[in-house]
């Protein structure tokens, strides 16, 4: 960290030259990046800012104009300060129009009442930058090296964030960009009070680029992620006001130290990403085998087991997990998918379940749970389900993700089995209930069997050939006569008439018919069917048929 103005006049040269602050003392606290000395007027266009300028005066314009463009111009170019040497040019005092466009200016103007070899001064500023420098090249080695290992180790978020708080000393946030904290550490402050309505706290945080520091409320910010995908932000509290610099802008070693943290964040993830990625693969290669018998069994099994996931004397459950609405062939969808599948095999770690998980197909997401006693299945279900919910809130919707609350998501199980030549039956049964299931309308946190209805049932038989032919023999006269007859569609009326329970006034407006040409409508209908509509036994018949219909027509 560079030295103050304040710092540089307490130095023994400077006190050897009898300082005294005439105008700008508000301006002590700026850094001083470097000294310069000059005698001439238009020295400003060679400063580029932090300089404290060191002149006898003997250059300086004699009028009063040209004194305050002087000092504007010193001003303007950001210089930290003027130091000017009495006796030569100005005997006992600075011009007090000098000293008026300073303190107007907040420019610190220092006199130095005695003669002062500048070098001195030179040389001592410069060996207290040139040592802060080395402080800071050194605090700055020790973030790159305890951040190298940390990457190395593949150390989880909340140690990144607890060492980025013991480097700082300043309280660390992790967050997503949904403004929920993933991580913390108060550095000795209260939590409480830290992480009080974080998320109204965090919207007011305003930074520019990838990082930045709002003054306003005292938090450096950097943004987290890599290969184009933002998934959080890290921050750092800084309050200038009980640790200025005169710049109001943290110390460089602060935002070295923010962009390292955050660059191990993002590596550790996509390091973790891609190490799963290929025990994914095995996953999904051995639930094909399952699926599809195109290994032996105990093969599989004995893989598994390698794997770490013991299949034999357990009791199997199959579970298919997938979203309601279907997004088939876009990159999006797949990015989804992708996302839906780490979220599952993280969920099944926090529950502390083994089993087997990947993708199935475009749009399912397929598991295998191994248990060790059949009476556990419903905990490790409500289990399973509570953490997946927690995993796919605690990502948050981010660029390119899915997970959070808008996204419905279907976690269907089948029946349990006893031996691994069964799982087939378990996940294929899994897979038909999690299809079922967006035909229905409740929303329950895992669907079994007996919760897909009649709707879910006939969904499940919709390929059977009995079941199209059922349909083709209740409704295929109707359907033909639509077809013929398009502006009718009596097909629609039915449907109405059924719905409404076999209500005919209540059916007629609600599809917006007079009651007389909704009755002639049913009556035809009843003629083209060869049915008697007020027969329960009939339309229960129809009805059914309709649902069929639906489901075929969903396929």
């Amino acid at each position: 960290m560079f030295p103050t103005v304040r710092e540089v006049l307490a130095l023994d040269p400077v006190r050897h030259g009898g300082p005294r602050v005439v105008a700008g003392a508000g301006g002590l606290d700026r850094l001083v990046r470097w000294v310069h000395v000059a005698e001439v007027p238009d020295i400003a266009a060679l400063l580029s800012g932090g300089e404290l300028v060191l002149t006898t005066g003997i250059g300086l314009p004699g009028d009063d104009a040209g004194l305050r463009a002087f000092i504007g111009e010193l001003a303007d170019v950001g210089v930290s300060g003027l130091v000017v040497e009495l006796g030569r040019r100005y005997p006992t005092v600075v011009p007090r129009v000098m000293a008026s466009a300073a303190e107007q200016r907040g420019l610190a103007l220092v006199e130095l009442r005695r003669v002062t070899p500048f070098v001195r001064i030179t040389e001592a500023v410069h060996a207290l930058i040139v040592d802060a420098q080395l402080t800071e090249l050194r605090a700055t080695e020790e973030i790159h090296q305890r951040f190298t290992e940390l990457s190395v180790e593949g150390a989880e978020p909340a140690e990144v964030v607890r060492q980025a708080a013991e480097l700082a000393g300043c309280p660390v946030v992790l967050e997503n960009v949904s403004r929920q904290v993933l991580a913390y550490d108060p550095a000795g402050e209260s939590a409480e009070l830290l992480l009080r309505a974080w998320e109204q706290h965090s919207r007011r945080i305003r930074s520019t680029g990838r990082t930045g520091y709002d003054p306003d409320v005292g938090w450096l910010v950097t943004t987290v992620g890599a290969r184009g995908q933002d998934w959080g932000r890290l921050l750092l509290r800084w309050p200038a006001g009980e640790l200025a610099t005169g710049s109001g802008t943290p110390p460089t070693r602060l935002t070295i130290l923010v962009e390292r943290a955050a660059s191990t964040l993002a590596l550790g993830r996509l390091i973790r990403r891609d190490a799963e990625g290929l025990e994914r693969q095995i996953h999904r290669s051995l639930l094909t085998a399952l699926l599809d018998h195109t290994r032996p069994v105990d093969e599989v099994a004995l893989r598994a087991r390698a794997l770490g996931v013991a299949l034999e004397r357990r009791h199997l459950v199959g579970v298919v997990v997938r979203y309601r609405a279907d997004e088939p062939g876009s990159a999006a969808a797949q990015a989804r998918l992708r996302d839906l599948a780490e979220a599952v095999s993280q969920a099944l770690r926090n529950a502390d379940l083994n089993g087997l998980s990947s993708t199935l197909d475009d749009q399912a997401v397929g598991a295998v749970l191994a248990l060790r006693d059949a009476a556990d299945v419903d905990r490790a279900l409500a289990d399973f389900a509570t953490a997946l919910d927690r995993v796919r809130l605690d990502a948050g919707p981010t660029a390119g993700r899915s997970y959070g609350a808008p996204v419905g998501v279907i976690v269907a199980a089948g029946s349990g089995v006893d031996t691994v030549r069964e799982v087939r039956r378990s996940l294929i049964e899994a897979r038909q209930v999690a299809d079922a299931a967006r035909r229905g309308r409740r929303d329950l946190p895992v669907y079994r069997l007996p919760h897909v209805g009649l709707a879910g049932l006939l969904h499940l038989l919709r390929d059977e050939p009995r079941l199209q032919t059922f349909v083709e023999r209740e409704l295929g006269p109707l359907l033909a006569y639509d077809a013929e007859h398009p502006r009718e569609q009596l097909l629609g009326t039915l449907r109405g008439y059924l719905d409404s329970g076999r209500n005919k006034s209540a059916a007629a407006a609600a599809t917006h018919l007079s009651r007389p040409a909704f009755y002639e409508r049913l009556a035809r209908i009843s003629r083209i069917l060869a049915v008697d509509l007020d027969v329960v036994e009939d339309c229960l018949s129809l009805h059914v048929a309709l649902l069929a219909l639906d489901a075929v027509r969903d396929d």
